[in-house]
């Protein structure tokens, strides 16, 4: 039996395949991963998540972008489509294209089973390397949770915001945002409900 080989490729060659491709990828340390697709749960919340930033943002210098929005993390070589991305002031792109973020200010994703050990581990500590970044927010598409993650002065993050019901909040202050836990999971389906502190 023979070993299969691991195709290798530049930033420039992702970044030209994916422009032309009909399905995401992301990219890391020279191989292209494509992205699993999402549920309705997932969906529903990215969803209500634009929906609140959108009007509580109109008229404001912030603005988000969803999924189809490529991030680029330079000192890890991440190149990634978080569920949403918070921008305020002029955005900083990777070239004319205009179609890779560099500096989000928040950057929420929306847990799902194959990912929720990824986006809290390894993706989340990627993500610290970005300077413009404040705020790392996360949401449970299994169960009714949230959690915003913050860095402080000594560019040290810790637990900042949490909620676990529905009548609960989160406040995010780097975009000056609050959100309602019954606005985020909005019409979604057969959640569960645990118990938290």
């Amino acid at each position: 039996m023979s070993a299969q080989a691991i195709m290798v490729y530049s930033d420039q060659e992702y970044l030209k395949l994916e422009r032309e491709a009909e399905y995401k990828s992301e990219f890391f340390k020279g191989e292209i991963v494509a992205m699993a697709g999402a549920g309705f749960n997932h969906n529903r919340i990215v969803e209500n998540l634009s929906g609140e930033c959108y009007i509580a943002f109109k008229g404001k210098s912030c603005q988000t972008f969803s999924s189809d929005m490529r991030l680029h993390i330079p000192l890890s070589g991440l190149y990634t489509y978080p569920d949403l991305v918070a921008v305020c002031g002029p955005i900083e792109f990777l070239d004319d294209k205009e179609d890779t973020i560099l500096n989000p200010v928040s950057i929420f994703e929306v847990l799902s089973p194959s990912t929720s050990g990824y986006d809290r581990g390894e993706k989340f500590h990627m993500y610290r390397s970005v300077p413009s970044l404040k705020e790392y927010v996360l949401i449970n598409s299994m169960s009714v949770g949230a959690e915003v993650w913050k860095k402080n002065g000594e560019d040290l993050w810790y637990l900042f915001s949490e909620a676990y019901n529905l009548e609960g909040s989160i406040e995010i202050p780097g975009i000056g945002l609050s959100l309602e836990m019954a606005d985020i999971y909005y019409n979604t389906n057969n959640l569960k409900f645990t118990l938290h502190p």
